[in-house]
């Protein structure tokens, strides 16, 4: 469910047109955050609690996870999670939480010259009192959505440190509890907490990561006539130049010797079709402006 809700989540940030269409964000920023606490504190009583009787223990989900992440080598499984953390809480959560703060700073100070524009507009007759009305309120709400994301973003940066102290937690406790209360071995336990500890931790952080995806595609959009998904694309693959490019030097970089000759080539290759079908697109038609016949003089 908290996997589910997380890409959920990703999923409306990525095809909404513009922040305000996605305004219950840093609410549903806080209440994810809450949700994944509350499963890492029972999903830890469950691991210190029955974790001496197997891997399995915890559930077949952490125990898939940790599996997949540990692959048989507790080191190896280790460094991979805290490298899901540093990108995580170092690279998008601290990109996120800066773009926030500004965005929340220009706003306020761009809040009392919209609402002048918005009383020009109304004085001037453009626009009745129902849009003014309403582009006020957007102005208010736009302001108040982008300081509220510059305190929601302190609780995905929280969460990643949580994601850490927890995993030293079921590391620490594990080991006490398994070799003191139930006479594991240090090699017996190791096999058992370790791997519950690393598939509790990812268990939690990969729904955290989409999060912070997820709010770092909010606080970065720009533009409210396309998702970004066809803005992407609208505005990276339209110039036949940078495609040419692009296909040149890759074919410059599979043709070096003891490079993987086909995968550069075919991109190259692909790109260098695309660049041709763009630059060879018949432009868009105008359209037809119908002359207006001019009356006769009576």
């Amino acid at each position: 469910v908290n996997i589910a809700i997380a890409l959920m989540v990703m999923m409306v940030a990525a095809y909404m047109l513009r922040p305000l269409d996605f305004a219950a964000f840093p609410a549903v920023l806080l209440l994810t955050t809450l949700l994944r606490l509350s499963l890492n504190v029972a999903s830890t009583r469950v691991v210190l609690m029955e974790g001496h009787s197997g891997p399995g223990a915890a559930g077949a989900v952490i125990e898939a996870f940790g599996h997949f992440l540990i692959g048989g080598n507790f080191g190896v499984g280790l460094i991979v999670f805290l490298i899901l953390v540093v990108i995580n809480f170092v690279v998008i959560t601290k990109g996120a939480e800066r773009i926030a703060e500004v965005s929340a700073r220009f706003a306020l100070d761009a809040m009392p010259g919209k609402q002048m524009a918005v009383d020009a507009d109304l004085n001037a007759g453009t626009i009745d009192e129902k849009e003014a009305k309403r582009r006020r309120a957007e102005v208010s709400e736009e302001a108040d959505f982008y300081g509220s994301m510059d305190g929601a973003s302190k609780f995905v940066r929280g969460d990643a440190v949580a994601g850490i102290l927890i995993l030293l937690i079921n590391l620490i406790g594990g080991f006490a509890i398994g070799m003191l209360q139930h006479g594991l071995s240090a090699g017996q336990a190791a096999d058992t907490y370790v791997l519950l500890a690393v598939g509790d931790a990812l268990v939690a952080q990969i729904p955290g990561l989409l999060i912070s995806v997820a709010a770092a595609m909010v606080v970065t959009r720009v533009g409210k006539e396309h998702d970004l998904g066809r803005q992407i694309v609208q505005q990276m693959f339209i110039s036949p130049r940078v495609l040419g490019i692009a296909a040149t030097i890759l074919g410059v970089l599979g043709a070096i010797p003891g490079m993987p000759h086909t995968v550069f080539l075919s991109i190259a290759a692909v790109l260098a079709y695309g660049s041709w079908m763009l630059a060879h697109k018949p432009p868009p038609a105008e359209p037809e402006v119908a002359a207006a016949d001019a009356a006769p003089a009576g």
